[in-house]
């Protein structure tokens, strides 16, 4: 390494370890990406260090944090790596064999499954997937199922997998909406202050578990501003955290009374559930995710949210510790490649793309795509194929 490269690295790694202790846990966004230690060196390049502060806690309240996470999953990555991983090496995406899939199965102890696009499109579950859990089960395989959508707590999805079917319990199921109450609890969020909410009732289902105060929500589905000459909008000043999930009722209210508590209160979070650019409403077609609802925000206040849902590496830690897993036993199965495979590769595990959902196999295989799993397949129920291997 040359003396030039050498002091690269140095400058990258001192950035790196400087971001968790100059904002709160959860992930920074430039761009619209989630960075973390794997991007320092390329992002040096690109932008000054006021890219990775710009997020410095303002007030005493915001010092704790949870302990530094993106080092973990590096060395997880480097502990962990059980297949050879085609990620940014240029070559093509590999599609699972019948070798490939026994090796995975026999090999992770844990799958972290994403639930649109993966377990069910819209409300219609896919053929041969309850099988599937079975198997893996049978197998004695630990099943976790991610969703990134906000507008279900944790007791609504349970509701949703059992009208489907299928045989999950509440402690299974990890939700973004339980992500943003969860990320508010580690950072001792405190009691006096509320949080502004524009997202479904997912959202303060999970709040209201926590004890933490908040407003808006869909009680202000219908709320309208009228405009008039020397009119001010008025907001509480206590609002210490604005929480954007999946709002299909957003309005210019919404959007003016979170961009009030942003850019007045000080001190005032901005947290974000994901950055989903679409979403599957219905079986039909795809719909505006929640990245358009967090754009707005963004757009009015020029403020990066903090991001609690996949691919970030707060939801990832939280998971690992609520189970009691290791990253390099986890196999993370997804849809998206830009959510849950980054998910999956930044945080140190095993990924498998179904095409079941968002990307499509031209995507996978364009030249423009950089972001490879491990393996691909059409569908979960693809691994159905093991069974004839162990009853062998």
């Amino acid at each position: 390494m040359t003396d030039g490269a050498a002091g690269s690295l140095h400058v990258a790694r001192r950035l790196w370890c400087a971001i968790p202790a100059a904002m709160p846990a959860g992930c920074v966004v430039q761009n619209s990406r989630v960075l973390t230690y794997s991007h320092c060196l390329h992002h040096l390049r690109l932008s000054s260090c006021r890219a990775f502060t710009s997020h410095r806690p303002r007030t005493a309240h915001h010092a704790r944090r949870m302990p530094p996470q993106a080092p973990a999953a590096s060395a997880a990555k480097e502990d962990g790596a059980k297949f050879p991983s085609t990620a940014g090496q240029g070559s093509q995406p590999r599609r699972a064999s019948e070798q490939d899939k026994q090796a995975l199965v026999e090999k992770v102890d844990a799958f972290i499954f994403d639930c649109d696009g993966v377990i069910w499109r819209g409300d219609s579950l896919i053929d041969g997937v309850p099988e599937t859990l079975d198997l893996l089960r049978s197998l004695g395989k630990k099943l976790v199922f991610v969703t990134n959508n906000s507008t279900k707590s944790r007791a609504g999805y349970l509701s949703k997998f059992k009208k489907l079917g299928l045989n999950i319990t509440a402690e299974e199921i990890y939700s973004s909406s339980y992500a943003a109450a969860a990320y508010l609890e580690s950072i001792d969020f405190p009691k006096d202050k509320k949080v502004y909410l524009m997202g479904d009732v997912g959202i303060e289902e999970e709040l209201d578990l926590k004890g933490i105060k908040y407003l808006g929500g869909p009680g202000d589905a219908d709320h309208k501003v009228e405009l008039k000459a020397g009119y001010a909008m008025p907001h509480d000043p206590d609002v210490g955290a604005v929480v954007v999930g999946f709002d299909k009722n957003i309005n210019y209210y919404k959007i003016q009374y979170a961009c009030l508590c942003i850019r007045e209160n000080p001190g005032c979070l901005f947290i974000a559930t994901n950055l989903d650019a679409v979403t599957h409403l219905t079986d039909a077609q795809e719909w505006a995710g929640n990245g358009a609802m967090v754009g707005a925000i963004k757009g009015c206040t020029k403020k990066d949210p903090i991001v609690v849902g996949k691919p970030a590496e707060f939801m990832l830690a939280n998971i690992a510790d609520a189970f009691g897993l290791e990253r390099k036993q986890i196999c993370m199965v997804g849809d998206r490649l830009d959510t849950d495979i980054l998910f999956g590769q930044d945080g140190g595990l095993s990924t498998m793309l179904v095409l079941s959902g968002v990307t499509t196999e031209k995507e996978l295989l364009s030249p423009d795509n950089k972001v490879h799993p491990d393996y691909y397949t059409d569908s979960l129920p693809d691994l159905l194929s093991v069974k004839q291997a162990v009853s062998a």
